[in-house]
């Protein structure tokens, strides 16, 4: 039998196989033994061959292994590694280490007989172990992010909006007038507000959404209703720049199915970039409705402004960068806006495009399957 197994192209796989190999027949005996097993366990081939298989693996093992190995013979097929339970080895030195083993059928003239591969697991183990502690760590640390995060929006918001709302009430004149310098500083101090207030809603938006905790209601939503909403929030800082804001929106019934307030802060986003970026024209907030290759929503904000250049629009969507920044000075920003707006497409299966002539404007589109 051994004579029959150990044709030369046979033992050269055995011999190639990254694995310890034995064959091993019904009783158990180790019939052939390759080089891995050998240097694995530190036994000679002599010491192997000729010897039961029990020999590799510990007392407390060798009933369970002797058990299944009449399983497998009485029913030959295929065991992969990984299936069975935790499993240790036993090398010549008497040091015990974790294996995985799969074992196959091989049939002889002589009966069946079984080849069993045995790999060392115990660094792969450890890694596992290592990554496990790390994920508990992680996933505290996530948790007491969240914390920090919940309680940094209240911390920060609350007085900040406080700060704001009197800064407001003061310019209004309602505490007395003001002289020039008094008015010139205040509106220093109400901008900056609003700027530091911006920053931190991004940032807990962005934490939010990589955390996976936004939560989204998929909803019919009217789209003439969001566009007339976001103009008639953004119209008084277009007024301040003296820029058209308008909407061109001819279907008044067209609805989506999604998340509003997903939908609405990406029109935003994009408005208030075209607003801020344009310094005469108009800003044109478009609805249009498409068949291409099924229903498609179009949204596209449309402006008379800079304009991006070609260089800039690889990291036009890259969190906290503001392309052209040398001809941009005095627009403040947290970089954040298109970054966001990107992810929470995502969530809502939309897709972002954009067109920009450098010097005469841009286009921002949002695309979304139209849903009753």
């Amino acid at each position: 039998m051994i004579d029959q197994l150990a044709d030369g192209r046979f033992i050269g796989l055995l011999e190639s196989a990254p694995d310890a190999m034995v064959i091993v027949d019904a009783e158990g005996e180790i019939l052939i033994a390759n080089a891995q097993a050998e240097k694995l366990f530190g036994y000679t081939r002599q010491e192997l061959v000729g010897h039961s298989v029990n020999m590799l693996f510990p007392h407390r093992y060798r009933a369970r292994q002797t058990a299944d190995r009449r399983i497998f013979f009485r029913d030959p097929r295929v065991r992969p590694m990984g299936v069975s339970l935790e499993l240790w080895a036993l090398r010549k030195d008497g040091a015990e280490f974790e294996v995985e083993i799969s074992i196959s059928p091989l049939e002889s003239d002589d009966g069946m007989l079984a080849i069993e591969a045995i790999r060392d697991v115990t660094e792969r183990k450890s890694f596992e172990e290592k990554l496990r502690e790390t994920n508990i760590q992680l996933e505290a640390a996530s948790q007491a992010k969240d914390r920090f995060l919940a309680s940094m929006s209240h911390e920060l918001r609350t007085p900040l909006n406080a700060v704001l709302g009197f800064t407001g009430t003061v310019l209004m004149g309602l505490s007395g007038p003001l002289t020039a310098e008094q008015k010139k500083q205040l509106e220093t101090v109400q901008a900056n507000g609003k700027l530091l207030l911006s920053l931190i809603n991004d940032l807990l938006d962005l934490a939010r959404i990589e955390s996976g905790k936004v939560e989204l209601e998929f909803v019919p939503v009217n789209c003439s209703e969001v566009l007339e909403e976001i103009v008639s929030a953004l119209r008084p800082v277009a007024d301040e720049k003296g820029i058209e804001l308008v909407v061109s929106a001819p279907h008044d019934d067209l609805t989506v199915r999604t998340d509003r307030r997903s939908l609405s802060q990406i029109l935003i986003n994009f408005t208030n970039n075209a607003i801020k970026f344009t310094d005469d024209g108009s800003v044109r907030l478009v609805l249009e409705a498409h068949q291409n290759g099924g229903s498609v929503t179009r949204f596209s904000v449309v402006d008379t402004g800079r304009g991006i250049k070609l260089e800039d629009r690889e990291k036009l969507f890259a969190a906290f960068q503001q392309v052209d920044s040398a001809d941009r000075q005095g627009f403040e920003g947290t970089g954040l806006g298109l970054y966001i707006s990107r992810k929470l497409a995502l969530l809502i299966d939309a897709t972002i495009l954009f067109e920009s002539d450098y010097g005469v404007g841009s286009t921002f589109v949002l695309e979304l399957g139209r849903g009753a």
